[in-house]
């Protein structure tokens, strides 16, 4: 007689992020659990800009324990850290934090004489995507241990400045506000032109003389936006607005690498409409989002702002941007006019592509308490981790089949929406809920879903009931969405439909279809 392979045995299965076993406690007392060193690095990089201080822990403190964590795996586990760095930089999109764990991947491994898994060379060319990177890893570098630098990064940079210096990159980033010039970093790292790139010999040589003798160098006629920047810099400043305003000044804006940033300067007074509107065809979508204040200040007509709002709202540009999601609501809450907002909710849409149509009925809880409210995603963003975790649950829930979408902190709401309605609508409809009783908000909200996802912090107050994770059936998943990347987490995950994802995207949220068809959730660069 069969007592186990009956109709209802299904394999467990199984996601990376795993808890120890031991108890540890969360930073509001409750009882947590410990992850294995992987995981904690893991959802630590994935929330991880560098000396960002959160609500519980200083920006130092996260710094060592990143780096702490980044030294250890690269001795003891080479292979998987190398993977972690380069999808970090690549789809993770998180720049501080991959080139300071290749650096420290780097020298730990010097440091213990270490030969296996993936070499130096190749760790430092993986995390380096724009041409402005090699500056930082060398600043950072010297900074931390000193001007001599080992031969395995100076490589990897050469590998690098090979893959991403031309013209275009040399007037945006080659900029007198850097330490470390282009010219700077050819003389350090000797990188040889690309083989494929004929021009990139001459641009090497005016790299060079651009640094060290600025008054005589001379743009190579090899690369054209050279030669064109040159002649537009050498215009009287008092020709240079009616170029601009001129027929085809903004084509010639455009040929000549002319940014934004440094039209500003070059016109020697304000930009106006004329100005972004010569300068705005040549923008990226990044800095189009970034600017839209600008142009309603400046009066930029609607025929202009149509095509800003077009480009704004293309899916293939905002997949080629790879801006976060919660990069759109702070372009929505800033931008005073209302003209795009259409727009921007299409473009935050797209940029939640990877968020699941989840079958059955789903709850959804999001952390509102005082600890996501105080600590800023970055220096540079007024946003913060409560507005990341209502962007995502808002998305979750207007996806799912059948959803209950909840708020939480001290006490718990039922946040009400209707299916089609606007993201950026329903957000203003969370609130600031003070504490973070958790388990509380699962035992009153839950009733018989299919499935529980809750994206928060994790460190909520202790709980006579016990974690937030013990208030469901245990043959009902839980699906825990880590935005900190703290320590202890608040409940067990693995294995035993109880599982963590973390991060600022949405990545993680095709982790939860294969765990439901009983498929293991592998780190994301092997999956």
């Amino acid at each position: 007689m069969a007592r186990f392979n009956t109709r209802s045995a299904r394999p467990q299965p199984v996601s990376r992020v795993t808890s120890t076993g031991r108890i540890l406690r969360t930073f509001e007392g409750g009882r947590g659990r410990e992850r294995d060193t992987r995981s904690e690095l893991f959802l630590l990089a994935v929330s991880h800009f560098v000396s960002q201080q959160t609500f519980y822990e200083s920006g130092a403190d996260r710094d060592d324990r990143f780096t702490r964590l980044v030294r250890e795996l690269a001795v003891t586990d080479p292979a998987w850290t190398a993977g972690l760095l380069g999808w970090l930089r690549g789809e993770g999109n998180l720049r501080t934090a991959s080139i300071v764990g290749a650096a420290e991947y780097v020298k730990a491994r010097l440091d213990a004489s270490a030969t296996d898994g993936p070499s130096n060379r190749q760790v430092v060319d993986s995390v380096l995507r724009r041409p402005d990177e090699p500056g930082e890893l060398l600043a950072y570098w010297t900074s931390r241990y000193g001007r001599a630098v080992p031969k395995p990064v100076k490589r990897g940079i050469a590998d690098a400045v090979r893959r991403l210096y031309d013209g275009r990159a040399l007037l945006k980033y080659d900029t007198a506000s850097k330490g470390y010039r282009f010219g700077d970093i050819l003389n350090l790292v000797h990188a040889a032109p690309d083989p494929g790139k004929p021009w990139q010999g001459e641009l090497f040589r005016y790299a060079l003389d651009r640094r060290h003798h600025p008054d005589t160098a001379v743009p190579p006629a090899t690369v054209p936006v050279l030669t064109a920047h040159r002649e537009l810099m050498a215009l009287p400043a008092g020709e240079r607005r009616a170029v601009v305003t001129s027929p085809g000044g903004a084509e010639r804006l455009a040929a000549a690498g002319m940014t934004w940033e440094a039209l500003a300067g070059w016109l020697q007074g304000p930009m106006d409409k004329a100005a972004w509107e010569a300068v705005i065809p040549s923008m990226g979508t990044m800095a189009l989002v970034r600017n839209l204040r600008n142009f309603d200040e400046a009066g930029v007509s609607d025929e202009v702002a149509e095509q800003v709002a077009a480009r704004i709202a293309d899916p293939v540009e905002v997949a080629r941007s790879r801006q976060f999601p919660f990069r759109y609501l702070a372009a929505y809450q800033h931008a005073p006019s209302l003209r795009w907002s259409y727009a921007l909710e299409r473009a935050l849409g797209h940029s939640l592509a990877n968020v699941p149509a989840l079958p059955g009925r789903t709850l959804v809880l999001v952390d509102r308490s005082g600890s996501m409210f105080c600590s800023r995603l970055s220096d540079r963003s007024q946003l913060n981790r409560a507005d990341a975790a209502a962007i995502f649950g808002t998305a979750l829930a207007l996806r799912a089949a059948d959803a209950d979408l909840v708020e939480f902190g001290t006490r718990s709401n039922r946040v009400r929406f209707q299916r089609g309605e606007s993201v950026l609508k329903i957000l203003g409809r969370f609130g600031d809920l003070g504490g973070t009783n958790t388990t509380e908000a699962v035992r009153k909200h839950y009733r018989r879903h299919h499935r529980v996802l809750i994206v928060t912090d994790e460190q909520y107050t202790h709980h006579r009931l016990g974690d937030p994770t013990e208030q469901v059936p245990a043959d009902v998943p839980v699906y825990t969405w880590n935005l900190a990347g703290h320590r202890a987490g608040h409940g067990p995950s693995g294995t035993g439909n109880r599982h963590t994802f973390g991060g600022l995207s949405d990545a993680a949220f095709r982790m939860v279809p294969l765990l439901e068809a009983a498929r293991d959730a592998d780190w994301p660069w092997t999956a």
